[in-house]
């Protein structure tokens, strides 16, 4: 085993940069590779190869919007399911579609590959673009089948501070949690992308660090880009095992 991923226990997919929202605090700025999305069945093969060495907990899929590819969502979550993986999480802002019926039929995707954990992007920022309603409808229809829905909202400067922003934000999240939702602790936004450029204003002396940066001498979870890109090497070029044993910090 490669001792600097002795620790490895989470699978992160970014599912496409592509995104319905266009968020003032989002840290990937313009989405500009937003075209590539990562293919099904390859990156399913590699959960169930990372799977069966290393003792994974956690399997996530994210973006920009994941579910402008739902098929990609579903094959890593069923691998995921597979290989019995607890906790299957997906992060998404809600709104892929404004039609009823596609909203219920991903929905019922979800359910039958076995996501089990969905945090919903719901705040100030996200809903300056995004409109409400097909949100509460896919919400609504994934606690109607009994998949676990938590609000997980963006919070500027910190959970506590009464800028606009923020002030926004709570209205939303008790919308969901009048309606029987929980809420997640959510994030605090940082310095990078197009809260860089929208939002700099607001940010203190003190810097908001990255939450997700990891020590890369103990990775802790293994992250693929859309393009299939991880560590420097290609899951489309490269057994995903081969990557892993070669990784250096």
């Amino acid at each position: 085993m490669n001792p600097y991923l002795k620790n490895l226990k989470k699978i992160e997919f970014v599912i496409t940069y592509a995104c319905t929202g266009k968020c003032k605090h989002c840290s990937e700025g313009d989405h500009s590779a937003c075209g590539v999305h990562i293919e099904p069945e390859t990156a399913a093969i590699a959960v169930r190869k990372i799977a069966e060495a290393f003792p994974i907990q956690t399997v996530m899929t994210f973006g920009g919007e994941p579910l402008l590819y739902p098929n990609a969502v579903y094959a890593i979550h069923r691998a995921a399911v597979e290989m019995g993986v607890p906790k299957r999480q997906l992060i998404t802002n809600g709104y892929f579609s404004k039609n009823p019926a596609r909203i219920a039929e991903i929905a019922e995707g979800l359910l039958q590959s076995g996501v089990n954990d969905v945090l919903l992007s719901v705040d100030a920022f996200h809903q300056e673009t995004i409109p409400l309603a097909p949100v509460q409808c896919f919400a609504a229809k994934l606690q109607k089948r009994g998949v676990p829905v938590r609000i997980q909202p963006a919070w500027l400067v910190s959970p506590e501070d009464p800028n606009p922003y923020n002030l926004r934000t709570r209205e939303l999240v008790d919308l969901f949690l009048a309606q029987g939702f929980e809420e997640n602790d959510g994030n605090v936004i940082f310095l990078e992308g197009n809260a860089k450029k929208y939002l700099a204003e607001y940010f203190r002396e003190e810097k908001v660090e990255n939450p997700y940066w990891e020590d890369p001498k103990d990775v802790k979870c293994v992250s693929f880009d859309p393009d299939g890109s991880i560590f420097g090497q290609n899951l489309y070029q490269k057994d995903i095992m081969e990557i892993l044993k070669e990784y250096q910090p």
